[in-house]
């Protein structure tokens, strides 16, 4: 085997433990080789809504189904659109929070079960804790780790810094790569979830890739 093979083999070992914990906390968990075959899965169980929102992450959308759903005349509440201004912006983050379905992806996974996001603005933590019928969360192998303390220091010695670089923020993370819990105007950790187990009136289903995608 080639180191590619090596390196997918104990994805696929790793991501065994992290789906048989996160079913055993309630959520319903999924691994698949590759964002295509996901996506499929993903868009034949999300046709029975109507709305979907869409938090900020690049990892969803590398499964094209926001385009799908857009297609299929579903209604997106979709905040990265171009040229929405301030009000637009709000009104779109809130309707995510009361859509149907609600797509994002984690900062990190523990192998234990636990999925830990850090926001900016809160509407994605909001969204996928409570207000939604059905919330999919998409993430690459690349943020599973071992255990809850290892998750949180993935976010701030990688999450962070990369989302902060990716938006433009004039953070210290942005400029050394390094966190160091500041006190910036444009910080982006401002709110920390973890969810130790499925919230009680939300349906939660995680789908594992072995690629790595987003931050």
């Amino acid at each position: 085997m080639d180191d590619l093979a090596y390196e997918q083999w104990l994805w696929e070992k790793t991501a065994q433990r992290c789906i048989s914990n996160l079913n055993k906390n309630d959520f319903d968990a999924h691994y698949f080789l590759d964002v295509e075959t996901a996506a499929n899965r993903i868009l034949e169980m999300v046709k029975p809504y109507a709305s979907f929102g869409f938090g900020g992450s690049s990892t969803t959308r590398r499964l094209g189904v926001l385009e799908a759903l857009r297609d299929e005349g579903k209604t997106i509440h979709d905040h990265w659109q171009a040229g929405l201004t301030k009000a637009e912006d709000l009104e779109i983050r809130l309707a995510q929070g009361r859509c149907d379905c609600f797509f994002c992806s984690a900062n990190a996974i523990s192998a234990t079960g636990e999925i830990v996001n850090v926001d900016g603005i809160g509407n994605r933590t909001n969204a996928m804790t409570f207000g939604t019928r059905k919330v999919i969360i998409v993430a690459g192998m690349n943020k599973v780790t071992v255990d809850l303390e290892s998750a949180l220091k993935r976010i701030r010695q990688v999450a962070a810094p990369m989302r902060a670089r990716s938006l433009n923020m004039k953070t210290p993370c942005a400029e050394s790569g390094v966190c160091s819990d500041c006190r910036s105007p444009q910080r982006i950790c401002r709110v920390t979830t973890i969810l130790h187990r499925k919230p009680s009136l939300t349906d939660i289903s995680v789908f594992l890739i072995g690629q790595s995608l987003g931050f």
